[in-house]
Formats: structure tokens, C-alpha cells, sequence
């Protein structure tokens, strides 16, 4: 929204909410082994059931709300409760493709969204990258027709802070040393 171009360089992995991230990019580069894409949706979770009822352990699950929990690790899963956590996901898709096609829209998104990933090739041959090129191959190659320089930032200490650290170091070595030979006394009496 500053109207500052964006370029993107993925060198190793822009998958799933990374390629979110990064398709954003007025120019999104990737790297020839980089792996792009996975715009999709997964949910997993597992039931204990089964197992609680086979130890005769009661678990309750309280909420308010008709879908406020749809599927539960402990209790007992609904096909309703199945269908409306499949239609979340779902809506979820719907609106990770739409993110993605407001960002790219060049792609063919329903060939794209299909949850799986592409190396930098495939990637370029889909249209979800505009070029292969490292990162370093990008900075490298801008930096050729730039002035470089290198700037450091440090404060100056007044008198007082140069004068403390100055005795701080020395009563540390003072300390050190004394408390070496205190160890080395005791060392050869035991």
C-alpha cells in the first residue's frame, strides 16, 4: 500500500500460508530447488474414544454455541460435526484461493490450489513465480549497477561511562587475580 515495489526471493520453501506470504510480491522470484505452492487445507485430529469408553473414563464436553466444537480428541464425533469441520475447511480454501488469485492473477487457480508443491521450475511453468534466481543471484545482480557502502552506528560514551567501564574491567581483572591465588594457596595446603 506504500507504493513501494516488493520483490520476493524464496530460496528454499514458500508453502502453504509461506506462499501466502509470499505471493503478495509485485515480483516473487524462487530458487531452481525451492519448493512453492501447497494451496490448500489440511486438519487433522485424533480421537480417543474409544479408549476412554473401553476404561470407562466419562468425558463432557460443555459449550455454548451449535457448532462451538465440532470434532473433540476425547469425545465421541458426530457425521454432523464431521461435515461442518469438512465445510470450515472448505470455506477456508475458498478464501486462501481468492487471497492467492487477487495477488496472481494470472494463475489458473484451480489447477494450482490443489495442495500440492513444485520446485522452481514447475513453479515458473504454473505461473506461480515470475523468474528462477537465488537471492544472493538477485542481490548480486542489482548490486552491479549500485554504489555500496557500508555504514556503522555507534554512540560515543561520555567521560563517565568510558571512565566506568574502564574501572569496572580493571576491578574484574583485580578480582580474577586474587581469587586465583586464594585457589592456588588452598590448592597446595589440601
Amino acid at each position: 500500500n506504500a507504493g513501494v515495489p516488493l520483490t520476493i526471493c524464496v530460496d528454499k520453501v514458500a508453502a502453504s500460508g509461506g506462499y501466502m506470504m509470499a505471493c503478495i510480491a509485485d515480483k516473487l522470484l524462487a530458487a531452481p530447488f525451492a519448493v512453492l505452492g501447497s494451496i490448500g487445507v489440511v486438519a487433522s485430529i485424533p480421537n480417543f474414544n474409544k479408549v476412554l469408553k473401553k476404561h470407562d473414563v466419562d468425558y463432557e464436553l460443555l459449550t455454548a454455541g451449535e457448532y462451538k466444537r465440532t470434532l473433540t480428541m476425547l469425545g465421541e464425533n458426530t457425521e454432523e460435526g464431521r461435515k461442518k469441520f469438512v465445510s470450515d475447511l472448505e470455506e477456508t480454501h475458498s478464501l486462501f484461493k481468492q487471497f492467492v488469485s487477487e495477488y496472481r492473477p494470472q494463475l489458473d487457480i484451480a489447477k494450482v490450489a490443489t495442495g500440492e508443491t513444485w520446485y522452481g521450475k514447475q513453479a515458473l511453468e504454473k505461473e506461480l513465480i515470475d523468474a528462477i534466481s537465488t537471492s544472493d543471484e538477485y542481490v548480486n545482480g542489482l548490486a552491479k549497477d549500485c554504489d555500496i557502502f557500508q555504514v556503522k552506528y555507534s554512540e560515543k560514551k561520555n567521560w563517565q561511562e568510558r571512565l566506568g567501564v574502564a574501572a569496572e574491567s580493571a576491578l574484574v581483572r583485580s578480582f580474577d587475580r586474587a581469587l586465583a591465588s586464594v585457589l592456588g594457596n588452598w590448592n597446595t595446603r589440601h
